[in-house]
């Protein structure tokens, strides 16, 4: 029995599939818990039922590009961990960029189940789940005081944005760069200095993606098309990844 096997085994399935049930359990909880506070409220009804009507249909499509995750990381880690991950507290751009890092470092040249081992696999999952931890500890040490902050209505002197809105936007930008400079470092000097005979196909991608998300982001802001934001990520996902394909194909 290969790595693979084992990872997709009927008692890893048990594992993950209990955890991802306590955690749909609680939702549920706390959603029939609202909805019963909207009726004390004097909340009408109908309008309460058409806000979860259209909350559910809304989840559907951005959840694809979670579905996309587990399917590209389940033919290296199996499917029960990329579906844990991602189903309860994972992100897709965290989830693919630790555990790649965390291959390298276990002396994997890349993700893949053809090298993977019990050990690396170990590894991988403890560091994937020990990096993301640090989000809930320091929520539950700091969030209230910083909620009181965001509260407050502080601006800068110029009357823009606050700190924590300029820095958020400035980590995002940060984390973006990241990804684009090691893509154009991977087609430059992928395979030898300055050879320019990498792959340029994550430059495709990216450049297809940004251009979709563009165009949600004009129909959003432009168009008075707000409902668009909701879908924009899982299609310039689907987009960008359906522009490899077919540049993969030709080219």
């Amino acid at each position: 029995m290969n790595i693979l096997h084992q990872l997709n085994s009927i008692p890893i399935y048990i594992i993950c599939g209990s955890i991802i049930a306590f955690v749909a359990a609680l939702c549920i909880i706390f959603m029939v818990r609202a909805y019963r506070a909207g009726l004390a409220m004097g909340m009408d009804k109908a309008k309460m039922k058409r806000v979860i009507t259209s909350s559910a249909t809304f989840s559907l499509l951005p959840s694809v590009g979670i579905l996309l995750g587990v399917i590209a990381l389940a033919g290296s880690l199996g499917t029960p961990w990329p579906w844990l991950r991602l189903s309860v507290i994972g992100a897709l751009h965290y989830e693919t960029q630790v555990a790649q890092a965390a291959a390298e470092q276990v002396g994997m040249a890349e993700l893949s189940a053809s090298q993977m081992t019990a050990s690396g696999f170990s590894t991988i999952a403890l560091l994937m789940s020990i990096c993301i931890m640090w989000g809930m500890i320091l929520s539950v040490l700091f969030n209230k005081k910083y909620l009181k902050k965001l509260g407050s209505g502080v601006k800068d002197s110029a009357g823009g944005a606050g700190f924590g809105d300029s820095a958020m936007t400035a980590m995002f930008i940060g984390l973006v760069s990241a990804y684009i400079g090691s893509y154009i470092g991977g087609f430059v000097s992928g395979n030898g200095m300055f050879s320019f005979a990498g792959s340029f196909l994550p430059l495709i991608v990216v450049a297809v993606s940004g251009c979709v998300m563009a165009g949600f982001v004009y129909l959003a802001e432009k168009k008075n098309m707000a409902w668009v934001e909701s879908f924009s990520i899982a299609c310039s996902m689907l987009i960008g990844m359906a522009a490899a394909v077919v540049v993969k194909l030709f080219i």
